[in-house]
C-alpha cells in the first residue's frame, strides 16, 4: 500500500519506517526541509533504538521524505495525521491537526480514486468525527459515499521501545465508521496476524488512547505515594513493599506449571522521582480538562497530576537533607532524559531538579550518555554539561540519579575509591544500596526511629 504519513515527530518517523519495514511504500511529509532531506539521506534525526537500521535498509527507496504534502496525498492510498497536539491548561492545541486536515482535503479536491485519511495524534474523544471530518469534507467536496473516508488508529508506543512496540504490538486499535476505512486499515495491518484488533468507533478508539496513558501514569503516582509514606517508616523500603504487591497474583499471575508470569505493567507500580515525557503529562491534563468542560470533576486524575507535580521536590528534600544544605555544594544530576533509551527531554523532572537546586545555590553538573544535545536547548546555561560520567562524578558532594541509564550502575565501583565518597540520591531506585557509602533514596525509610523523628522536624 502506498502510505503517506504527516507529521515526522516521534510518532510519524517511527510509523513510517515501521510501516516501510513491513512491505509498503511510505512518505513522510514535513513542513521543515532539513527533517524531510535526513528521511532521504537515512539519517534519524531522533534517538530511538532500531531505528537507523530500518531508515538504512528503506530510506530513498520505499521510505521517502518530502515537504510536497499535496502531491504525497495524491499519490497515496491512505494518509495518516502524525501531527503535535500540544496541552496548554488542560485544553489540547488542534492547529495543526487542522492544517493538516485542511491541507489533506484540498489535495483530495478533484480526484475520484478512494483515499482514507487516518488520524494517528492523541486528540480527545470526538476530535475525529467532529472537528477532522467535516474539515476533510470541505476541502475535498468529499465525504465516504465518495469515497474519503476518516479513522482514528491511536499509537501504543513507548519511547525508547517504539519499534519494538510497532513490530510486535500487544492489540491493534481501529476506529472506524465506515467499510472503506476499516479494509484499509486491516490491509495496512496485514502483516501482524494474531494480534488482537479491535474494531470500534472513532470517539470510542480516542477514549481508549487517553484511558491507557492516564492508568500507566496512575499507577506511577500511586507508588510515589506509597513510596513518599514509607520513607517515613524506620527500616522499610518501598521497593520490598512494591515486590510484595506485585506477587499477588491478580498481578503477576501463575501458571498451572508453577511459572509466575511478571507483566510489563509491574514496570509501572515503582517509586521513584515522577513521570515526564510527551505523553503521560500532556494527556492526563488533557483527559481531566476534556472532562471539565463536560462538567465533571476528575479527583483521581488531578491526585495523579499533584502527586507528580510534587514528586521532583522529594529528589531536592533528600541532597538538602543528606548535605545539611545544597548552598555552596557541587551536585552531579544523572540523567536528563525523561527515560533511558530515548533523548526525548520534554516535562523531564530532571530539568525541575536542576532548576531548583540552582534556584538554592547549589553549582549543579550533568551528564546523559544519549539527550546532552537536546537538553542543552532548554537546560539552565548555569548548569553545566560533562562528556562522561567520571567527569561528572569528578569531586562532587553529592550525585541524583534521575534516569534509569544502564551505564548509571557503575556508580558505585566509580566511587569505590573516593577519599570522600559523595552522597548519592537514588531517583529511581536503580542502585544497590549496600553498595554507596552515602545512600538515600526515594521510599527508603531511615534506619532508627531517631532518625525519622529528626528528618520529620527538619521538613517542619
Amino acid at each position: 500500500m502506498k502510505v503517506t504519513i504527516v507529521g515526522t515527530g516521534y510518532v510519524g518517523l517511527v510509523t513510517g519506517a515501521c510501516l516501510a519495514n513491513v512491505g509498503h511504500t511510505v512518505t513522510c511529509v514535513d513542513i521543515d526541509p532539513a527533517k524531510a532531506e535526513a528521511i532521504e539521506r537515512g539519517q534519524a534525526f531522533l534517538y530511538e533504538p532500531g531505528l537507523q537500521e530500518i531508515l538504512d535498509r528503506h530510506a530513498g527507496r520505499t521510505l521517502r521524505g518530502t515537504t510536497d504534502l499535496v502531491g504525497a496525498v495524491r499519490s497515496s492510498d491512505l494518509t495518516m495525521i502524525a501531527v503535535g497536539t500540544p496541552s496548554s491548561n488542560g485544553t489540547i492545541d488542534l492547529g495543526h491537526v487542522k492544517a493538516a486536515a485542511r491541507q489533506i482535503g484540498e489535495a483530495l479536491r478533484g480526484r475520484a480514486q478512494p483515499h482514507v485519511v487516518v488520524v494517528k495524534s492523541t486528540v480527545v474523544p470526538g476530535t475525529t468525527e467532529d472537528v477532522v471530518a467535516p474539515i476533510l469534507r470541505e476541502g475535498s467536496g468529499r465525504g465516504p459515499e465518495d469515497g474519503v473516508a476518516v479513522a482514528m488508529n491511536p499509537e501504543f508506543l513507548a519511547e525508547g521501545n517504539a519499534v519494538y512496540d510497532f513490530a510486535d504490538p500487544d492489540r491493534i486499535v481501529l476506529g472506524v465508521s465506515d467499510a472503506l476505512a476499516e479494509a484499509r486499515l486491516r490491509e495496512l495491518y496485514a502483516s501482524f496476524p494474531g494480534v488482537d484488533v479491535l474494531v470500534t468507533t472513532p470517539r470510542t478508539a480516542e477514549a481508549i488512547k487517553y484511558a491507557s496513558n492516564a492508568a500507566l501514569a496512575t499507577l506511577i503516582s500511586f507508588s510515589n505515594e506509597v513510596g513518599n509514606l514509607v520513607a517515613t517508616l524506620p527500616g522499610v523500603d518501598v521497593r520490598t513493599v512494591m515486590h510484595g504487591l506485585h506477587l499477588d497474583r491478580r498481578w503477576s499471575p501463575i501458571l498451572a506449571d508453577g511459572t509466575r508470569v511478571r507483566p510489563g505493567v509491574l514496570a509501572f507500580l515503582a517509586a521513584g522521582c515522577g513521570f515526564g515525557g510527551s505523553c503521560f503529562p500532556k494527556d492526563v491534563e488533557a483527559l481531566a480538562g476534556f472532562a471539565r468542560g463536560r462538567g465533571m470533576p476528575t479527583p483521581i486524575l488531578d491526585a495523579v497530576l499533584s502527586v507528580n507535580r510534587a514528586q521532583p521536590a522529594e529528589v531536592v528534600a533528600l541532597l538538602e537533607r543528606g548535605l545539611g544544605g545544597v548552598r555552596g555544594r557541587h551536585v552531579a544530576v544523572l540523567g536528563l532524559a525523561f527515560k533511558p533509551h530515548t533523548d526525548d527531554v520534554r516535562e523531564s523532572v530532571s530539568l525541575v531538579v536542576v532548576r531548583e537546586l540552582l534556584a538554592r545555590g547549589a553549582h549543579v553538573r550533568a551528564y546523559d550518555p544519549v539527550a546532552a544535545e537536546t537538553a542543552r536547548a532548554v537546560l539552565d546555561p548555569a548548569c553545566t554539561l560533562r562528556d562522561s560520567l567520571e567527569e561528572a562524578l569528578d569531586g562532587v558532594d553529592a550525585v541524583a540519579v534521575m534516569t534509569a541509564w544502564p551505564e548509571f550502575l557503575e556508580v558505585p565501583a566509580l566511587l569505590a575509591s573516593s577519599a570522600k565518597p559523595p552522597l548519592v540520591v537514588d531517583g529511581r531506585r536503580m542502585l544497590d544500596p549496600a553498595t554507596v557509602t552515602r545512600y538515600l533514596g526515594i521510599g527508603l525509610g531511615p534506619r532508627h526511629e531517631s532518625e525519622a523523628e529528626a528528618a520529620v522536624l527538619s521538613e517542619a
